[in-house]
């Protein structure tokens, strides 16, 4: 399965945008307009990506916009380090009060 990408021709004085996705492999041509001192594009409907970020670099005279994808919690737990021998839990105070029961 490809991943999901927006190309901008950085050259062209209108964005091309081109998706890059099992479903479709179109072009349409839109826009580009300043957002304060940035510069920016309208992503249309039928070319949104997930989430409410995104990865951009350049590949050439193209920008390349990606979603980030969310590691999920097996990913995360497989990328921590090991404990070390000087890393331990702290000692348990025994006189504490015993923790209770909360309902979620």
């Amino acid at each position: 399965m490809l991943a999901n990408h927006v190309y901008v021709d950085v050259y062209a004085k209108e964005a091309v945008v081109a998706a890059n996705h099992p479903q479709a492999s179109v072009s349409r041509e839109v826009k580009l307009f300043r957002n304060n001192k940035s510069q920016a594009v309208r992503i249309p409907a039928d070319f949104e990506l997930p989430g409410d970020r995104v990865m951009i670099h350049r590949e050439g005279d193209r920008l390349v916009l990606e979603p980030i994808r969310r590691k999920d919690i097996l990913e995360v737990l497989a990328s921590l380090e090991p404990l070390g021998p000087d890393d331990q839990f702290p000692d348990i105070d025994d006189t504490l009060l015993p923790a209770r029961a909360i309902d979620l």
